[in-house]
């Protein structure tokens, strides 16, 4: 340590030790936005995954957040590496007994300046969201995957009419080597007696391949086999497809988690018949 020069005072160890106690502050600081910052960046995957659980049709983008997060993540670096840069300015000052120079506090002004800039994007940011959902009100319904987990019915939207959706669904289990045991016209049943029903029409198809180990580990499970896609139309005639869920199937018939590929054919081909 370099002897003070003559007229200058010494620094004592309590400034060493406030200095020391400033850097540990600042790096509390650096870590905090850092974390923060990362946060920040996986809500857009939240979101995302929210809205695909949905089932929306179209998944908004909520990319920004990434960039808000980098941005929280590079003031924390900033900060940490500021800190150490002048703390080791400070150390030297004290070492030549220049502790009487002004404390000059622009790196802090900037910093909260630009973490306040951040913070008004990101409010911005959310209220554009909130405003862009509550816009369409009216499509809600369209674009949602509902899952009712008492009943376990799962409920998407098809891109085609309700026949079209079920001349998709035949051609696809024909594609699969799937067969198709039933096709019930309810609606047509319906018509027959003269009733008025919206187009709602009972798909009935499996696999004895895929199906006997299924009713062999958990035999109540005949009850909901073979599988069954429901096609219809609602009041303002959107076609739907419903099936039930394979972990509710699961849990009301205690399948074994490996026999679980077995029961996932509903889901896959209503998502198949479903895209435009």
């Amino acid at each position: 340590m370099e002897k003070p020069p003559e007229g200058r005072q010494k620094a004592t160890l309590s400034d060493y030790l406030a200095a020391e106690r400033t850097l540990l502050a600042w790096i509390r600081t650096g870590l905090a936005l850092m974390g923060f910052g990362f946060v920040v960046a996986r809500f857009g995957l939240f979101l995302e995954q929210l809205q695909a659980i949905r089932g929306a049709a179209t998944l908004e983008h909520t990319g920004l957040s990434l960039w808000f997060g980098t941005a929280l993540i590079a003031v924390g670096v900033l900060v940490s590496v500021l800190a150490g840069m002048h703390h080791i300015q400070l150390v030297q000052r004290l070492d030549r007994g220049d502790s009487g120079s002004p404390h000059r506090a622009t790196e802090a002004v900037v910093i909260a300046f630009l973490l306040a800039l951040v913070g008004l994007c990101m409010a911005a940011y959310l209220i554009s969201i909130r405003s862009t959902t509550h816009s369409q009100p009216g499509n809600s319904k369209e674009t949602s995957m509902t899952r009712d987990s008492e009943s376990g019915i799962v409920d998407i939207p098809s891109h085609h009419p309700v026949e079209a959706t079920v001349e998709k669904i035949r051609n696809i289990l024909a594609a699969k080597g799937v067969t198709l045991f039933a096709l019930v016209d309810h609606s047509g049943e319906a018509e027959k007696v003269g009733l008025k029903m919206r187009p709602t029409k009972l798909l009935i198809f499996g696999s004895p391949k895929a199906g006997t180990p299924v009713m062999l580990a958990a035999p109540s499970i005949a009850i909901d086999l073979p599988l069954k896609l429901l096609v219809w139309e609602d009041e303002a005639g959107k076609a739907w497809i419903s099936y039930n869920s394979a972990d509710y199937l699961r849990s009301r018939h205690h399948v074994p988690a490996e026999l679980m590929q077995n029961l996932a054919a509903a889901e896959a081909i209503a998502a198949m018949a479903a895209k435009e």
